[in-house]
């Protein structure tokens, strides 16, 4: 007895003029889903970007006080690469972000201030599809935009923010998560590709120290297979795919 295919990937909701995308750190949306965002952009959809950290530990070389300020510029430039202008930052502790209410109230802040139809993240499971164990920072980040979608609608979990003038926004109508390992849409790669390839080689302090192949042959090549992963999916084409969580 065989297993049967995989179910085909159907296309992303298109009926939306805003996104706000959070993830952990800076490059996290260029290895996951930036092609898709240059797409959305160029359709005229407003996406905005939250980092919950400035990766001040993710460069081993580095200290943390030189790496988090050029890791912070490196975003901005990989943000514009892709039409991206909004970029804020939370200022958790890279490496120990904390799933809980904190974290909670500070991304529903964000999703009331910018109100969304749209929230992306990324893979909030303990694991990647390859089975490779995923960070703590990707799992609280993750769980954490799941929960605050729907916190920031409900006008009695964290009434200071109304307080602050952040009003509830019940207007969260997706949530997508890139590189989920149990995917069940997608965006074609091809038409924001190469803006996609330009934003990931803004992290070029950071890919110098990952890797000594040539960073562009690096993110040209890994984009390539993390697009290429799902194609038999998704008509054969090249595609950025999400698990999306309607609300």
């Amino acid at each position: 007895m065989t297993d049967s295919a995989p179910a085909p990937l159907r296309p992303m909701p298109d009926d939306w003029r805003r996104a706000l995308a959070v993830v952990a750190h800076p490059d996290d949306l260029e290895y996951g889903c930036s092609a898709a965002v240059a797409s959305w952009v160029a359709d005229g959809k407003d996406v905005a970007y939250l980092l919950a950290t400035r990766g001040e530990a993710g460069i081993d070389t580095l200290d943390p006080g030189r790496a988090g300020p050029l890791r912070e510029a490196e975003q901005r430039a990989a943000a514009a690469a892709v039409g991206v202008r909004a970029v804020e930052f939370l200022d958790h502790r890279d490496g120990v972000i904390e799933y809980g209410a904190s974290l909670r109230r500070d991304i529903a802040a964000a999703v009331r201030r910018h109100r969304p139809e749209l929230v992306i993240t990324l893979n909030h499971r303990d694991t990647w599809a390859a089975g490779a164990w995923n960070t703590p920072d990707h799992v609280a980040v993750g769980r954490a935009v799941l929960d605050a979608a729907a916190d920031a609608g409900n006008r009695w979990i964290f009434p200071e923010l109304a307080e602050q003038g952040l009003v509830p926004w019940n207007g969260v109508r997706w949530v997508a998560v890139a590189n989920s390992p149990t995917p069940s849409h997608a965006v074609s790669a091809e038409p924001g590709f190469e803006q996609g390839v330009q934003s990931l080689l803004r992290h070029r302090t950071y890919l110098e120290a990952l890797t000594a192949e040539d960073p562009e042959t690096y993110a040209r090549r890994f984009l390539g297979e993390s697009t290429g992963v799902h194609r038999a999916r998704f008509d054969g084409a090249p595609a950025v795919a999400f698990e999306l969580f309607s609300r």
